[in-house]
């Protein structure tokens, strides 16, 4: 008894053992991968949270982590520096920075369209009496100065054909309380992310005139993947793996908005859920499922539309040499069309 005792305790440990050496093996086969957001764990982020908490990026073979950003100008730094490998930021400021950084050894590089229209808009209360582009001539406007809808509006002021403005800047925190105060007329700024924070300072959203700049004239390009171009030269398939990984969660993003919050919440307990699914859905109405989208397919883009908008960055951003659009874009990273059809059909 006692020999046959010690044998099942031998062969148990060593299941034991054996199980643990595989897991430390699997764990250590898993590409570390360094992601920066654009901005707070807010309800979009949920098409990188989900991904994560779901296993798809480990199924993918990468442990990816996730931190929160502080607008895009600093996720392309930081990509730049080598401080993150891969991040999400806007594509217009990913352009400026390879205008203004002509000899930068490590300028990032888009490599999967998200927002296929910039979420950019000019929003004002409607008592302020604007209702169209051109009513914003000589009215005080206010953003942060690095908004992109601010940095982007001699583009839609030249669509538009709207006279001279005044610009006020602010820390973003205070852009909708100084509308809603009337220090200003008008604002810039994300419409998925501007409308809400106006409703939480006790606005109706049907007292407030949004003018998304994509429905006037202006086809920019919103957020977009961004890697390293070490990272990419050096791990080519993580890459890969990582873009097959995020179109799957974000087909479950966009099947299922408000179970998707559920991943959001895990990274940032406080945040409000129903105020972030109706956040999420908005950017997915649209940026993410928009015509143009649907019309380009998820994660591509037109080349003669980039051609056009490196064109309008540089002239609107004043770079110091012109956008080239074949360095900052490629697509020799995406999956297949198959992989990339997670668009629902309206």
């Amino acid at each position: 008894m006692h020999k046959r005792t010690f044998v099942r305790t031998a062969l148990t440990s060593f299941a034991l053992a054996a199980a643990s050496w595989t897991g430390l093996a699997q764990a250590q086969a898993l590409t570390p991968v360094k992601f920066q957001l654009d901005w707070r764990f807010e309800g979009p982020s949920a098409l990188f949270l989900l991904p994560v908490a779901k296993g798809y990026f480990k199924q993918a073979g990468l442990d990816v982590t996730v931190d929160a950003g502080n607008g895009s100008g600093g996720t392309v730094t930081r990509v730049a520096s080598g401080s993150y490998d891969i991040g999400f930021a806007d594509l217009a400021s990913l352009m400026e920075f390879h205008a203004n950084n002509p000899d930068a050894p490590n300028k990032p590089v888009a490599i999967m369209m998200v927002y296929n229209n910039t979420p950019a808009s000019v929003m004002a209360l409607k008592k302020s009496g604007i209702t169209k582009p051109a009513d914003l001539t000589g009215k005080k406007l206010g953003a942060p100065v690095f908004d992109a809808g601010r940095r982007a509006f001699p583009i839609f002021a030249q669509a538009n054909k709207i006279g001279t403005v005044q610009w006020t800047a602010m820390d973003p925190p205070l852009r909708e309380t100084m509308l809603v105060r009337g220090d200003i007329d008008a604002i810039t700024g994300f419409t998925f992310t501007s409308l809400l924070n106006l409703e939480a300072r006790g606005v109706n959203a049907s007292d407030v005139v949004v003018l998304p700049y994509p429905d006037y004239g202006v086809k920019l390009y919103g957020n977009v993947v961004i890697a390293s171009p070490k990272f990419l030269k050096e791990k080519p398939e993580a890459a890969k793996a990582f873009l097959v990984a995020l179109a799957k969660g974000t087909k479950d993003v966009l099947a299922n908005p408000a179970a998707a919050i559920e991943y959001v919440k895990q990274r940032d307990g406080i945040v409000n859920s129903e105020l972030e699914t109706r956040r999420l859905k908005l950017a997915i109405d649209t940026v993410i499922n928009s015509p143009d989208a649907r019309a380009e397919g998820f994660g591509q883009v037109n080349a003669a539309r980039l051609s056009l908008m490196a064109s309008q960055v540089s002239d609107a951003f004043g770079t110091k040499t012109r956008v080239n659009p074949e360095a900052v874009w490629t697509g020799a990273y995406l999956p297949p069309a198959a992989e990339l059809n997670v668009l629902p059909r309206k």
